[in-house]
């Protein structure tokens, strides 16, 4: 029974391990005063969503001092960057910090996943000074040691490290190399992602000012690329009203900032621009991995790329245009394809009606068939001939004696099944 025992245990401890894997960075720091403002800021930023996504992470926290230092001449999506160069994609504790290898390490942040990194710059560089000092650096050349390890907050071994640390990691061209919001044009950073259709509706509809006052409190805007209003079985938009079409485009764009990492974490309906209550003109997000991908309840759509994150708006690209049941509730009926020019079809040739039989003609005498057939050619293999072959009651003798073997293996292994499930129970007893 030594079998079972071992493979119910590792069944409990991966249970235990993947239990111990979900963290909530902003209920660990929550409570803790002087953590006030760096807290704050993972949510307004969502870092947050990103940290917690990561199954081992370890967390460089600032006191509200340095924090305060750090966002004062900012703009939030700096902040950001400055948030994610903070998070080490390993696990630090203590420990771990004065015995590295070679009394020196590089490490991955966060920052360095966003694409945004030039080269290593999305590294740091962990270092032992002396005197049982700690710092930190960036991965720059000749980058100084900014930051000092200063003392533990939190650790969840081999999961969730959460250090303080003595002042940010910065390095030149950190701040100020993601594209921001309130200096895009939209249209044209939509049409440089391939939503060329979708930005003419916009602008031709007068959405695009409702988009544009909502970027600079909260706005998550998904935009189909022009490939999605060439899809087969897309209903017909140019008859839709105005006011329609107004609806479908608000329906593509959230009142809240959401990058891919929070949308990876939300479950359940979530409100659009175009949503009124009682659950109308909700988006359902669904999440497998690294895949994010939105449910209307008439056709569900992938998110495929983001081609701008500034805090606090998002701009995503997806693969098809998000259909509302509210509006497309019905089969959609879709748009008419061009007709080609064909040449009209020759008129059918006229026939004329069959001539009468002759009356009182003798019918003539079929020749008789003769009484037997020629005989067949001999068979090239005897061992099918006919005679050879199984009957009917034969071959359903032996349909059903493979159907009872089948359920008789089947019977086996869900008892087999069953008795590995009771010797590891009693194994426990």
């Amino acid at each position: 029974m030594a079998a079972p025992h071992r493979c119910l245990v590792l069944l409990l401890i991966s249970l235990a391990a993947t239990a111990a894997s979900a963290h909530n960075i902003t209920a660990v720091l929550d409570g803790l005063s002087e953590y006030t403002l760096y807290n704050s800021y993972l949510s307004a930023t969502k870092v947050c969503d990103e940290i917690n996504s990561r199954s081992t992470v370890t967390v460089l926290v600032l006191p509200n001092g340095a924090m305060s230092s750090l966002s004062s001449n900012l703009s939030l999506a700096d902040v950001k960057n400055a948030l994610r160069l903070l998070t080490l994609l390993d696990y630090y504790d203590e420990k771990k910090l004065h015995s590295l290898h070679s009394g020196s390490e590089l490490t991955t942040t966060l920052y360095q996943t966003t694409g945004d990194a030039s080269g290593n710059m999305g590294h740091v560089n962990i270092t032992n000074l002396r005197g049982g000092k700690v710092a930190f650096a960036s991965a720059a050349p000749g980058a100084k040691f900014q930051a000092t390890y200063v003392k533990r907050v939190k650790e969840e071994p081999y999961n969730l490290s959460v250090l303080e640390v003595s002042d940010p990691i910065t390095f030149p061209g950190l701040f100020g190399s993601s594209p921001s919001a309130a200096s895009a044009n939209l249209t044209a950073v939509l049409e440089k992602a391939g939503c060329k259709q979708f930005a003419r509706l916009i602008v031709t509809s007068g959405v695009l000012k409702t988009y544009q006052a909502a970027m600079d409190k909260a706005l998550t805007l998904f935009a189909p690329n022009d490939d999605a209003f060439k899809a087969k079985g897309l209903p017909d938009l140019t008859k839709l009203s105005p006011a329609d079409l107004v609806t479908l485009l608000e329906y593509h764009a959230l009142p809240r900032y959401a990058p891919k990492a929070s949308l990876k974490v939300t479950t359940g309906d979530i409100p659009t621009m175009a949503s009124n209550g009682a659950g109308k003109f909700d988006l359902s997000v669904h999440s497998s991995g690294d895949d994010v991908s939105l449910d209307t309840g008439v056709d569900k759509s992938r998110v495929a790329s983001t081609v701008l994150d500034d805090t606090p708006a998002v701009v995503h690209t997806v693969d098809n245009v998000l259909l509302p049941p509210e509006l497309f509730g019905s089969a959609p009926s879709p748009a008419p394809a061009p007709v080609a020019d064909e040449p009209a079809a020759a008129p059918a040739p006229e026939t004329s009606a069959p001539a009468p039989a002759p009356k009182g003609g003798k019918k003539k005498k079929k020749a008789k068939s003769p009484s037997h057939s020629p005989p067949a050619p001999p068979s090239e293999s005897p061992d099918m001939a006919p005679a050879d072959a199984p009957d009917a009651e034969d071959a359903d003798a032996a349909d059903s004696t493979k159907k009872n073997g089948a359920t008789a293996v089947a019977v086996s292994s869900v008892a087999a099944t069953a008795a590995c499930l009771v010797l590891a129970v009693a194994a426990f007893l």
